[in-house]
């Protein structure tokens, strides 16, 4: 039975190529997992909730066992998969129609026989009706005939959904005892970075259970991961997403297109943590993430990563002080990001991951009130007047302000202030930068970004 605080889970499992992240996306409603014609291209457990059943489930995509094309990644994705199996409520052992019974096959029957009540054989790949006789040769695997399907073009799809809701119809959440306290909704966090910065080795620390696949080798994280993390009551989603390579160094399909589902993650989370390598120093690539952060306008958190290798012999406020000189130099344009030091390794300081999340959102909750704002920009423009425009030789006068949210910013609010002027044509960007400073001080809101739209006053048309 699943825990009363969770939905049902179903695990896929199966060896690589076999049709899994196609028969995951479908399920799940929505393109998640990375579908591909390479073996092994799925290496981390992906979860999604399925809202197509009668009863609402989580979908885990599972690394496929036995990849021979990265033999190094081999040990640790079927660890994956064993652990997926092991606290899967279901699991849908999915094998290929077309290709037939592989060795592999057989030894990952072998590995689910203790499961067999709750193992599910699925014929991916049965694009047509002659292909179903392949159930006759998977029958020696002893978990049936199996159930023809083809993930890709949807045939059968609705024969996998009745089975799926005939088995979570007495794990439905309905028996959960009355006056339990529901999860609330959370916060969807991005956590982006370069290759091997240190991403997954940080959720993993976060969540003490290795999740996803840790490895020196730069890259391990193709897909983006939705990791359901529960704190304080809350729901949250971590979001690990792949590490994002400059466009000229990525040597494969697969990699530019996980780079394209890394900074959609970027734009459908609430916030990001950018992970940078304090050890080696922030890089170019840094950079050019921190410029997807800055252009989503998504709020943000820094946190510099292997604290532990970053000048280990040195007194800690030296190590500080040199440790922000740095990130406020290479990342100065996300100066409105507060920054933290910690090591995933060690376990060092993760807390204060959290302790600055809570802080951030509560934050971005306290607006600056209407009065308030425009008493606050016009002391501004009293103690720093602009400076007349060399073209028009005019002054620009603030006239009046007032502060919009965008709709899609609701769980954590990034503000517009929108200045009304004489003339927008005379308000610099660096009076702009100024202004910003001068509401940070007077209205701390580390960690979101503020926005400015100017424009001119309307002046009337004349009657005619």
């Amino acid at each position: 039975m699943p825990s009363p605080n969770r939905d049902p889970v179903v695990a896929l499992v199966g060896r690589p190529n076999v049709g899994k992240s196609a028969l995951f996306n479908r399920l799940a409603g929505r393109q998640i997992s990375i579908v591909f014609d390479e073996p092994g291209v799925t290496r981390d457990r992906v979860s999604a909730p399925c809202t197509l059943t009668k009863v609402p489930c989580e979908l885990v995509d599972t690394g496929g066992i036995g990849a021979v094309a990265d033999e190094d990644f081999s040990a640790a994705v079927a660890t994956e998969a064993q652990i997926a199996m092991e606290t899967a409520d279901i699991i849908l052992f999915l094998v290929d129609a077309r290709e037939g019974l592989s060795p592999v096959d057989e030894a990952i029957a072998q590995q689910l026989r203790p499961a067999a009540g709750k193992t599910v054989l699925v014929l991916n790949k049965a694009d047509h009706a002659e292909q179903d006789l392949a159930s006759g040769e998977f029958a020696s695997l002893g978990f049936g005939s199996g159930q023809p399907v083809s993930a890709a073009h949807g045939r059968n799809f609705d024969e996998i959904l009745g089975t799926l809701n005939r088995l979570l119809a007495p794990l439905a959440a309905g028996d959960r005892e009355a006056g339990e306290t529901q999860l609330r909704a959370g916060l969807k966090v991005a956590v982006v970075g370069k290759p091997n910065a240190g991403k997954s080795s940080l959720i993993n620390a976060i969540l003490k259970d290795e999740r996803t696949i840790v490895s020196e080798v730069a890259g391990t994280t193709r897909d983006a991961v939705d990791i359901p993390y529960e704190r304080e009551g809350e729901r949250h989603t971590l979001i690990d997403t792949a590490g994002l390579r400059a466009r000229s160094k990525m040597d494969s399909s697969v990699e530019v297109f996980s780079a394209m589902r890394a900074e959609r993650s970027i734009r459908r989370a609430d916030l990001c943590l950018l992970v940078v390598d304090i050890a080696n120093g922030i890089t170019a690539q840094d950079r050019k993430i921190a410029r997807l952060i800055q252009k989503e306008q998504k709020a943000c958190i820094i946190v510099a990563n292997k604290w532990d290798l970053f000048h280990p012999d040195a007194p800690r406020g030296p190590r500080l002080g040199e440790a922000e000189e740095h990130i406020r130099n290479e990342l100065f344009f996300l100066h409105y990001a507060p920054f933290i030091c910690v090591s995933a390794r060690e376990g060092q300081s993760l807390g204060r991951i959290f302790a600055a999340i809570t802080g951030l959102r509560k934050a971005s909750q306290e607006t600056i009130s209407t009065g308030r704002l425009n008493r606050l920009l016009q002391e501004a423009f009293i103690r720093n007047p602009p400076a007349a425009h060399k073209k028009y030789r005019k002054r620009p006068k603030l006239l009046y302000a007032t502060t919009a949210v965008n709709d899609a910013y609701t769980a954590i609010p990034v503000p517009l202030y929108i200045l009304f002027v004489n003339d927008q044509r005379l308000v610099a960007e660096s009076y702009l930068q100024y202004l910003e400073n001068y509401l940070r001080k007077h209205h701390p809101s580390a960690g979101i970004p503020i926005n400015f739209s100017v424009r001119s006053r309307r002046v009337p048309t004349p009657n005619r």
